[in-house]
């Protein structure tokens, strides 16, 4: 049987692990999309005199997804900055697990709470 602190500890290892698989997932999705977008779109001239609004299609996640499929740079590049958004959000989650598989109910909760107010930040 193992004791509580080597439970601890591979919490706390699976934790960081999620963390850092994360954003290394985000840093290639925006590093492959942004070499995708120097090969398509590189030798293109910016226009800075008019001011162009971002692309409907990336503010919608199953557009960003559609077109991440479908190779294009800027929704790969917009898949890793949302790689990266979800990253402590999926930690929060794995913490509520976590504390219900070790019985801390009031970790429960306050950890519930911080996800309620993420999830209301990201939403809302």
């Amino acid at each position: 049987m193992k004791s509580l602190q080597d439970k601890d500890y591979e919490i706390e290892q699976i934790l960081g692990n999620i963390l850092l698989a994360g954003v290394i997932l985000s840093a290639l999705f925006v590093l492959s999309g942004g070499i995708l977008y120097l090969f398509q779109h590189g030798r293109s001239l910016p226009q800075y005199s008019v001011f162009s609004a971002e692309q409907n299609s990336l503010m919608e996640f199953s557009r960003v997804i559609h077109d991440a499929v479908a190779l294009k740079s800027l929704a790969i590049i917009q898949l890793g900055i949302l790689t990266l958004i979800a990253t402590p959000v999926l930690r929060v989650v794995f913490s509520v697990v976590a504390f219900l598989y070790e019985k801390d109910y009031l970790y429960v909760v306050f950890t519930l709470i911080v996800l309620g107010i993420l999830l209301y930040s990201l939403f809302m």
